[in-house]
């Protein structure tokens, strides 16, 4: 299936989009973007020069994902997240040669209103809240809040929070992830809940 786009979306040359993807109102997708397959880019987006999203992700109002920010498959991106590509902006300091690319990995949720500080990585499936202000990367699987973010638990790849014990089993899934020095590996999956 061709990718919708929306008639009030501005989607520059050379931009690739994926079979199934919807573009829809007041969006901007600049040159040289690449968006996979199965996408939703929600009103109000705006992707970057050279950006790459990932197929799957659901990029939620109000998101603008400037050069050097690249999403991964099967990211949530909550409504009005920021993304920064800068450290230190002054507006009459020239420093696009400065900019620091962020990683969002497969299967990461961001919350809505979060901040994301440039030059980090947010591990597979990890959960970043509502308004949470993202200074340094994330592991895999990591559920973390506040201003600036730390970790208060970790989560299921179904996206459920999973119990504090080494060995943790999602009530929702079933899956199974160990849990050790700071870190969430998952151990098997189960197909179906019993």
């Amino acid at each position: 299936m061709k990718a919708f786009v929306h008639q009030s979306a501005v989607v520059d040359d050379d931009v690739e989009l994926g079979e199934g993807t919807k573009v829809w109102h007041f969006v901007h997708v600049s040159s040289g973007a690449r968006i996979g397959a199965d996408c939703s880019l929600g009103q109000n987006v705006f992707v970057g020069r050279g950006v790459h999203v990932g197929r799957g992700a659901r990029i939620q109002n109000n998101v603008s994902l400037y050069e050097g920010v690249e999403i991964d498959d099967d990211v949530f991106l909550g409504p009005s997240c920021v993304f920064t590509n800068v450290v230190n902006p002054r507006a009459f300091v020239q420093r696009k040669q400065e900019y620091r690319p962020t990683r969002v990995r497969k299967g990461a949720s961001v919350g809505a209103n979060a901040t994301i500080v440039c030059g980090v990585t947010l591990g597979e499936y990890c959960f970043v809240g509502a308004g949470a202000v993202v200074t340094r990367d994330l592991p895999p699987h990591a559920l973390v809040v506040g201003t600036p973010a730390r970790r208060i638990g970790w989560m299921c790849r179904c996206g459920e929070r999973l119990p504090e014990l080494p060995v943790a089993q999602c009530k929702a899934c079933g899956t199974r992830y160990e849990i050790t020095q700071g870190a969430c590996t998952e151990l098997a999956t189960r197909l179906a809940k019993s």
